[in-house]
C-alpha cells in the first residue's frame, strides 16, 4: 500500500496525508515516523535516515522525532535510525518499497566466506577462513540472538591472516541456516541446539580440541553450556558480552516474545534483529550492515517463528545458574577472556566483573571501550588485539 496526496479520485484504500506510512506484508515491516517527509514530483517522500558510518551518533534522528507530533500507531516498530529507511517511498510510484522492491535488492548480500553444509538432516550456513593446516590452530564462533555469524565476518578475515583456522556457523533457526517449523524435525530447545552442533562439529571434521568464542543471548548462552558439558573440547573460552551472572538483565524483547499473542507479532518485526543490536550498541548500522541483519526477517516468517519458539522454552534463570557456577573456580580450570564492550546498553562491565570474582585464577577480563553489545561488530580490530593476545 503506498501513500500520496489526495486527488479528485476517491479509493477505499486511501489514507488522510497525516497518517501516510508505507507497510509490506510477509514479515511486519514499517517506515515510520522519525524520517522525515517532503514533496517530490507530486508525491509525499518519506526520507530514509542517513547513517555516514557505523559509528555515526543518533542524535540528530532523535531531533526528527520530537519535532513529529504526528499521531503513528507503528511508532514502536521503527523508532531506530536505520530502520526508518528500511521501506519508504520512492519517486517513482512503480517502485514502492514493497518486500519485493527490497529483497531483490539485498538478497545477495552478507553471504562473505560461507556456503551452506547439510549435517544430519538439516543444513547449516557456515562460514570459514583459514586452512585445516593454519599453525595456531581452530577458532569456532557463535553467535547469539536475534542475529547471525555475519557479525563475525571481520574478525574472522584477520583471524585468518594471523594462521587461525575459524569457522561461524549460523544456528538453526538464525540467518541462513535451515529454519524448520518447530516440532517437525527441530525443537528449538537447549539439548536440541547441543545435539544439532555436536553434530555439525563432526560434519566439519573438527575433531582436535578448539578455541571457542561466544556473544550474545539464548543460543550464545547454549554456546557457554555446551561448552560445560564438552569441556575436553574446548582449549580455551573467550567470551564477548554475554549473559553469564543470574543478576544478568534480560532484554525487553525476550520478555515481549513470551507473552501470547503480542510475542507472535514480536517476532514478525522484519527489523527486529537491527533494532535489538542498535538498541545494545552506540553506534548506528551502516545501511547495508542492516539489510543482512533484516533479510532474514524479511524474506519468510520462518525465523520469527523460530526464535519465539526458542525463547519460549528457554529457561533463562536456570541457564545463567549453570554458567556462573559452570565456569567457577571450583569447576573450570581452562583460561577464560572475557572481551567486554563497555559500552553495553544490556549488560554492564558489572556483570563481567562479577564474573571473574568467581574464578578470578582463569578469567581474564579486558575492556573494549567504544563498544557495545556486540564488539565484533562495532570495533572488529579491538577484538581480533585481544583474542591474539589471549589465543
Amino acid at each position: 500500500m503506498s501513500c500520496r496526496p489526495s486527488t479528485t479520485t476517491s479509493s477505499p484504500l486511501s489514507l488522510p496525508r497525516s497518517a501516510c506510512r508505507s507497510w509490506s506484508s510477509g514479515s511486519v515491516a514499517f517506515s515510520a515516523r522519525g524520517g522525515g517527509a517532503r514533496r517530490r514530483s507530486g508525491h509525499l517522500v518519506v526520507a530514509a535516515s542517513s547513517s555516514s558510518g557505523s559509528k555515526d551518533e543518533t542524535a540528530e534522528g532523535g531531533k526528527q522525532q520530537e519535532e513529529d507530533s504526528e499521531f503513528n500507531p507503528f511508532g514502536f516498530v521503527t523508532d531506530n535510525p536505520s530502520s526508518r529507511g528500511a521501506i519508504q517511498l520512492p519517486e517513482s510510484p512503480a517502485q514502492d518499497g514493497n518486500v519485493g522492491q527490497m529483497l531483490y535488492r539485498i538478497e545477495d548480500k552478507g553471504r562473505e566466506f560461507g556456503t551452506r553444509v547439510k549435517s544430519g538432516k538439516l543444513r547449516w550456513f557456515v562460514r570459514e577462513t583459514g586452512s585445516a593446516g593454519a599453525r595456531r590452530g581452530t577458532v569456532v564462533f557463535i553467535h547469539g540472538a536475534p542475529t547471525q555469524s555475519f557479525s563475525y565476518r571481520m574478525v574472522m578475515s584477520q583471524m585468518a591472516d594471523a594462521g587461525y583456522h575459524c569457522f561461524a556457523p549460523d544456528w538453526i533457526g538464525f540467518g541462513f541456516s535451515d529454519m524448520p517449523q518447530p516440532g517437525y524435525g527441530f525443537d528449538y530447545t537447549e539439548e536440541e541446539f547441543h545435539k544439532s552442533l555436536d553434530e555439525l562439529l563432526g560434519t566439519l571434521n573438527i575433531t582436535e580440541p578448539f578455541f571457542l568464542v561466544v556473544q550474545g543471548f539464548l543460543v550464545g548462552s547454549y554456546g557457554l553450556t555446551w561448552a560445560l558439558k564438552n569441556s575436553g573440547k574446548v582449549l580455551k573460552v573467550a567470551i564477548l558480552n554475554s549473559p553469564l551472572t543470574v543478576s544478568s538483565p534480560v532484554p525487553g524483547l525476550f520478555n515481549q516474545l513470551r507473552f501470547p499473542l503480542f510475542g507472535e507479532f514480536t517476532c514478525q518485526n522484519a527489523v527486529l534483529a537491527e533494532r535489538f543490536i542498535e538498541a545494545g550498541s552506540p553506534y548506528v548500522l551502516k545501511s547495508e550492515k542492516a539489510d543482512v541483519y533484516r533479510l532474514p526477517y524479511l524474506s519468510s516468517g520462518a525465523p520469527g517463528f523460530a526464535l519465539l519458539e526458542a525463547a519460549r522454552k528457554a529457561n533463562f534463570r536456570d541457564v545463567l545458574n549453570r554458567i556462573s557456577s559452570g565456569f567457577s573456580s571450583n569447576s573450570w580450570e581452562k583460561p577464560i577472556l572475557l572481551a567486554w564492550g563497555i559500552s553495553d546498553k544490556y549488560l554492564p562491565l558489572a556483570i563481567a566483573e562479577e564474573f571473574k570474582k568467581g574464578n578470578p585464577a582463569a578469567i581474564k577480563l579486558e575492556a573494549i571501550e567504544g563498544a557495545g553489545h556486540m564488539p565484533q561488530e562495532d570495533w572488529p580490530e579491538k577484538v581480533v588485539t585481544a583474542l591474539r593476545s589471549f589465543l
